[in-house]
C-alpha cells in the first residue's frame, strides 16, 4: 500500500468483547470465533464496497456532495484514482475485512473513447493485483456501472437504441475480464436502468429477449475465458426507472426460467431493494433459498418512512438474524458474502465515520449469526412448523406430492374426512420464542 495514510488516527479494529465501550472495536465480530462449525469470517465473509466507501459524496436529490474525503483531492483524476484505492485498501485492512467488490467506472474514470477508457481501467487493476497481493483482500464480486452515463438514460440491455446495446456488451465484457485477472468469485448484473418510465413507448417483450441476449453473450464470454466464478442477478423493483424488470426474486427467477439461464445465475439480495418491492428482506432471502437461488446478499436497510433506496448500514438485530437463519439453514453462503452496500448518512462527514458505521454492521451480523445458530441448534421453531405441515407426511399428503393422488382420491377423501377446522398456527407463540432469542 501507499506509505500515506488516509486513516492515520485509525488503528487496526480490535475484538474486545460485549463489555467493550471503545467505539474503535468490535464487540461481536470475533473473526477466529467458531459458530456452527465455521468461523465468522468463513461464514459472514464481509466485502466493503467502493462506490458508496469511496465515491459517496453524501449527495442527495436536494443537495451536493459534503463529505471529507481526502483521497479525491487531486491534481489529476487518475492520481484521486489511485489515492482512493490505496485509502479502500486501507479500509479494508484495518477492519479486517476479507473481501472488497466494485463497479467499473467507481475504479477508473471514463474518457470520451472506449478504448481510453479501457486503458486507464486497466492501469487501476494493475494497482489493485498489486494491493490484493500485499494485503490477502480478495475480490469477492466486480460489475460493469451500465446506469450512470447518459447513454444509459434509456436502459442498457434493454436500450432502444442498438448501438448502446453494443457498448453495453463491450462494457460488460470488459468488466467480466478484470474481474477474472483479480481472481473474483463472483460477476452481478445490476440492471439498474433497465425497464420503462413509461408503456407509451416501450416493448417490454422485446426489452425482456434483449436483454436476456446479452446476459447470454456474458454466459458465453465467460465461458470462453475460463471464468469459474458465479453470475448474480440483483433484484430491484424501481427507482430510477418507474418499473425494473428485475423487480423481486421471484420475477427474476421467471426471467431466468423463460430465458434458459437458471443454470448459470444466482440471486445477490439486496435487503433496501426487497422493502422497496413490498416485501421483507427475510422474503427476498427465502425464497431465493428455497429455489436454490441464494448466492450473495448486500447488507443494508432502507427507512421505512422513505419511499427511496436510502441504503443505511444495518443495525436491526432481528433482521440480520432472519437473514442469517436462512443462511444458515441454506448451507450457508459459498461463492457470495455480505456485502455492505451501505453509505454513511449526509451528516456523517468524517473518514472515521466509515469505520463506524462497518464496525456495527459487522457486530450486528455477528450477533445475528450467534442468535441464529442458537435457534437452530433449539429446534423449538422448527418443530412448530414441522407440526403446522405434519398432515401432509401421511400417505395421502405423501400421495399428492408424488402426483399418484387424483381428483377423484381427493374427493373421496374429502367426503369422509369431513373437514371443519384446521389447528391451532401458533403465531404468537412462534413471535414470542423468537423475541426469546433476543
Amino acid at each position: 500500500m501507499s506509505a500515506t495514510s488516509w486513516f492515520q488516527d485509525v488503528p487496526n479494529i480490535p475484538f474486545e468483547g460485549p463489555g467493550s465501550d471503545n467505539p474503535l472495536a468490535f464487540t461481536h465480530y470475533n473473526a477466529d470465533e467458531v459458530v456452527a462449525g465455521q468461523t465468522m469470517r468463513e461464514h459472514l465473509r464481509f466485502a466493503v464496497c467502493y462506490w458508496h466507501s469511496m465515491r459517496g459524496t453524501g449527495a442527495d436529490p436536494f443537495g451536493v456532495g459534503c463529505r471529507n474525503m481526502p483521497w479525491s483531492e487531486a491534481d489529476n483524476d487518475m492520481q484521486a484514482a489511485h489515492q482512493a484505492m490505496d485509502a479502500m485498501f486501507e479500509l479494508v485492512t484495518k477492519l479486517g475485512v476479507p473481501f472488497w467488490c466494485f463497479h467499473d467506472r467507481d475504479i477508473a474514470p471514463e474518457r470520451n473513447d472506449l478504448s481510453e477508457t479501457n486503458a486507464k481501467l486497466d492501469e487501476m487493476i494493475d494497482h489493485a493485483e498489486r494491493l490484493q497481493e500485499s494485503t490477502g483482500v480478495r475480490l469477492l464480486w466486480g460489475t460493469a456501472c451500465l446506469f450512470a452515463h447518459p447513454r444509459y438514460m434509456g436502459g442498457a440491455g434493454t436500450s432502444p437504441s442498438v448501438d448502446v446495446f453494443a457498448h453495453a456488451a463491450a462494457q460488460v465484457k470488459k468488466a467480466i475480464e478484470v474481474t477474472h485477472r483479480l481472481g473474483g468469485a463472483g460477476y452481478v448484473f445490476w440492471g439498474g436502468r433497465e425497464g420503462y418510465d413509461t408503456l407509451l413507448n416501450t416493448d417490454m417483450r422485446r426489452d425482456g429477449e434483449h436483454l436476456a441476449r446479452l446476459m447470454h453473450l456474458a454466459v458465453e464470454h465467460k465461458q470462453a475465458l475460463g471464468f469459474e466464478g458465479q453470475f448474480y442477478i440483483e433484484p430491484k423493483p424501481c427507482e430510477p426507472s418507474t418499473h425494473q424488470y428485475d423487480y423481486d426474486a421471484q420475477s427474476c427467477h421467471a426471467f431466468l426460467l423463460k430465458h434458459d439461464l437458471v443454470d448459470h445465475f444466482k440471486l445477490n439480495i439486496e435487503a433496501n431493494h426487497a422493502t422497496l418491492a413490498g416485501h421483507t428482506f427475510h422474503h427476498e432471502l427465502d425464497y431465493a433459498a428455497g429455489h436454490d437461488l441464494l448466492g450473495s446478499i448486500d447488507a443494508n436497510r432502507g427507512d421505512p418512512l422513505l419511499g427511496w433506496d436510502t441504503d443505511q448500514f444495518p443495525t436491526d438485530l432481528q433482521d440480520a438474524t432472519m437473514a442469517m437463519l436462512v443462511v444458515l439453514q441454506s448451507g450457508g453462503l459459498t461463492t457470495g458474502g455480505l456485502n455492505f452496500d451501505a453509505k454513511l448518512r449526509r451528516q456523517s462527514t468524517d473518514p472515521v465515520d466509515l469505520f463506524y458505521a462497518h464496525i456495527g454492521g459487522m457486530d450486528t451480523f455477528a450477533r445475528a449469526l450467534k442468535i441464529s445458530a442458537q435457534i437452530m441448534a433449539d429446534g423449538r421453531l422448527d418443530e412448530l412448523k414441522r407440526l403446522r405441515y405434519a398432515s401432509w407426511d401421511s400417505a395421502l399428503g405423501r400421495s399428492i406430492e408424488d402426483g399418484t393422488a387424483s381428483m377423484v382420491d381427493l374427493e373421496a377423501h374429502a367426503l369422509k374426512a369431513n373437514v371443519q377446522a384446521i389447528d391451532s398456527g401458533r403465531q404468537e407463540l412462534i413471535e414470542n420464542i423468537l423475541n426469546g432469542y433476543f
